[in-house]
């Protein structure tokens, strides 16, 4: 029972909703109600998932000796020792290959998308996260193939505005990660990871500064554009753009009043203002597309 706890904690399912990125194209192509469209999506989000717990366990297996000097990471199964090596790699290989095994009958181009996210995941823990700025571009990158990958698993075409939009939050929130990262540490943010010495919080705050400008006008733009208007035969939906300016703000006072950040999906489960949010928008979206 401890194994099996040990296990699952360390394919942090608490950071697998990250993956209902996949359901952006199913929601603003209008196919939610769709039901063969729907189960394919689903079917797609269980395969991320799989994939997404295997790069955290190979993630974590590779980070071990770091993660003993950090004030939260040590307490990770691995890193406590509670969880052998030997054991989380086939756990990892296992969630890998069978990820794949589904999606291949799936889709084959979402098969692809779902492979080229797997070496990328594997790239950042190896290589990637070393580089500064880099590192952060590559977690990015993985929000934006969540996205494509739902749109190519239902075939249909998704725009670049909405592609644009998920490459700016994503980047929003890996920076605003950081910036936790740094605090937390301090003066020994470098000797936890080399990369992070490479980084201070001026310099973070200030590619925040520019990602939440261009994140809320890009969207803003994206409500308005005639693309946007033809698609969805309205004007209206710039009027969820008070939602999103809303939630980056309240992320922002979260991230810089209470020192938070250091888990995004965290605080979009736990607080309030922020859930009102996120289901405000859900709602006032669905309703002007679908309405």
């Amino acid at each position: 029972m401890h194994l099996a706890a040990a296990l699952i904690s360390s394919t942090r399912p608490r950071q697998w909703p990250k993956n209902a990125f996949i359901f952006a194209a199913l929601l603003f192509s209008k196919n939610t109600f769709h039901l063969p469209m729907l189960g394919k999506t689903v079917a797609g989000f269980i395969v991320l998932c799989l994939l997404t717990g295997a790069t955290y366990l190979f993630n974590d297996i590779i980070d071990r000796r770091n993660d003993r000097t950090h004030p939260e990471k040590s307490k990770r199964p691995i890193a406590a020792g509670l969880l052998a090596v030997p054991t989380a790699a086939i756990a990892a290989a296992v969630m890998a290959i069978a990820g794949l095994g589904i999606a291949l009958p799936l889709d084959r181009q979402f098969s692809e998308v779902a492979l080229v996210y797997l070496v990328l995941q594997f790239a950042y823990s190896t290589l990637l996260r070393r580089v500064v700025i880099l590192d952060v571009l590559a977690i990015t990158c993985g929000f934006v193939l969540r996205v494509l990958a739902g749109a190519v698993i239902i075939h249909v075409e998704i725009s670049s505005w909405l592609l644009a939009c998920t490459f700016l939050l994503a980047l929003f929130l890996a920076l605003c990660k950081r910036r936790h990262e740094l605090m937390i540490l301090g003066e020994g943010a470098g000797k936890h990871r080399i990369v992070l010495g490479d980084y201070s919080i001026p310099l973070v705050d200030q590619m925040i500064s520019v990602t939440t400008a261009s994140t809320v006008l890009a969207y803003t733009l994206y409500t308005m554009s005639e693309q946007t208007i033809a698609k969805f035969g309205t004007e209206r939906l710039v009027a969820t753009v008070p939602f999103v300016v809303y939630g980056i703000f309240r992320y922002l006072y979260l991230v810089h009043i209470r020192k938070a950040g250091g888990s995004p999906e965290a605080l979009l489960l736990t607080d309030a203002p922020l859930i009102a949010a996120v289901v405000l928008w859900a709602i006032t979206a669905g309703a002007i597309i679908y309405l």
